[in-house]
């Protein structure tokens, strides 16, 4: 996170909002939208002053040279994506019956502009550790990292959930398309690349 602080506050202009909605200590899932690879460095240097966020991410990502001990050092959860990978999530479990703060994208990849169906791996940890609070991260100007010279200005804002957090009994993939519906509402869709194009909500 110091690395990253500079990128992301220095020249991405970070803004954050929200952040007293972030609780400080408990279990927690942060819920956000996936445009752009630069939002889980974003989210996470928006929370470094109130709690460590740790993400599920791509295991491909432990092959990089060099980036693997960051990641540990992070407290990164890898994940296969797309596999349905059970060990990651009872991890996860894990970790938030430990009392940690857990950042999922519940749409599971980059949207690419594309709308993507909810995943619903964050109604499964949610519903194993009762008392689980549930806070939306909406992060905005991420995809603009690539468009140099042009300099982004990047936004995360947290806020808590209008439809309250997980309710027993609640099916996993409805409650992960409530949360990405809230969070889409106040964060349209954009295309990752050079050029930045909206996507409207279907």
């Amino acid at each position: 996170m110091g690395v990253c602080v500079p990128v992301a506050c220095g020249w991405g202009r970070l803004e954050v909002e929200g952040l007293e909605l972030l609780p400080t200590s408990g279990p927690v899932l942060v819920a956000a939208n996936h445009d752009s690879n630069m939002d889980p460095v974003s989210i996470g240097v928006a929370a470094r002053k109130r709690r460590q966020i740790r993400a599920l991410a791509k295991s491909s990502l432990w092959s990089v040279r060099g980036l693997g001990p960051l990641l540990d050092g992070m407290g990164q959860i890898p994940i296969d994506r797309g596999a349905g990978d059970a060990h990651a999530l009872d991890r996860a479990i894990e970790a938030l019956r430990a009392g940690a703060c857990i950042g999922v994208f519940p749409e599971g990849t980059r949207t690419l502009g594309r709308p993507l169906r909810a995943r619903g791996g964050i109604g499964r940890l949610a519903e194993a550790v009762p008392g689980t609070e549930v806070v939306l991260a909406s992060v905005s100007g991420t995809t603009d990292f690539v468009r140099f010279p042009r300099r982004p200005r990047a936004r995360v804002r947290f806020s808590r959930p209008a439809g309250g957090d997980y309710r027993l009994g609640e099916d996993h993939g409805d409650f992960a398309a409530r949360l990405i519906d809230e969070i889409r509402a106040d964060t349209p869709r954009v295309t990752a690349g050079r050029r930045a194009r909206s996507v409207a909500p279907e």
